[in-house]
């Protein structure tokens, strides 16, 4: 079943979503971290990535096709890795041009994160990024998410370095700025 959000849902990668998943990868327009080197992530290497999965009930990692719901289109993926039970986990997303300035990427943020911290009852969810993207940084802070790490001039893209950021979203923050949920764990404190 899929994670519905108000513009998107997110539903589990496919097979043939691995075509659009190496044109985002390989677009530098998208991706963040390789823009120093000429793309190079092929189908037949993100096909192979997906038939190697095995099923597991301990959930610790999952990449969700962001689908547009008004036009049916995919628009890109999210992801989170390293799922600690009921700690934290580090979020990514990827969004076809085409559809930037509508809404759907922090659509598809929120929807990822309101199965985070209601489903999977996490503490903390993190992610990285970098000066040199601007957007990503403003869509993380829309979102709630606030630097807690800066790694000064770690970052080398075209021609400059620049300082990496580890942005997180605290379990309570979440919360405060969704008073329409309830938070059904107890606090730790």
């Amino acid at each position: 079943m899929p994670l519905e959000g108000k513009l998107v849902f997110l539903r589990e990668e496919h097979r043939d979503d691995q075509k659009l998943f190496a044109g985002l990868r390989n677009d530098l327009l998208t991706q963040a971290w390789a823009k120093s080197l000429p793309p190079d992530y092929t189908e037949e290497m993100h096909v192979k990535r997906f038939e190697s999965l095995e099923f597991t009930l301990e959930r610790t990692s999952a990449r969700l096709v962001i689908v547009e719901k008004a036009s049916g289109r995919a628009a890109g993926f999210v992801s989170y890795t390293g799922e600690q039970h009921r700690m934290s986990a580090s979020i990514g997303i990827i969004v076809a041009p085409e559809f930037w300035g509508s809404g759907v990427a922090l659509d598809a943020q929120e929807t990822l994160l309101r199965f985070l911290f209601d489903e999977l009852g996490l503490r903390e969810v993190h992610l990285w990024t970098h000066l040199g993207l601007p957007k990503a940084i403003g869509l993380a802070e829309r979102s709630g998410f606030a630097v807690c790490i800066r790694l000064r001039q770690s970052v080398f893209k075209f021609g400059q370095l620049s300082d990496a950021l580890i942005m997180t979203l605290l379990r309570e923050d979440y919360y405060k700025r969704h008073p329409e949920l309830v938070d059904r764990l107890p606090s730790v404190e």
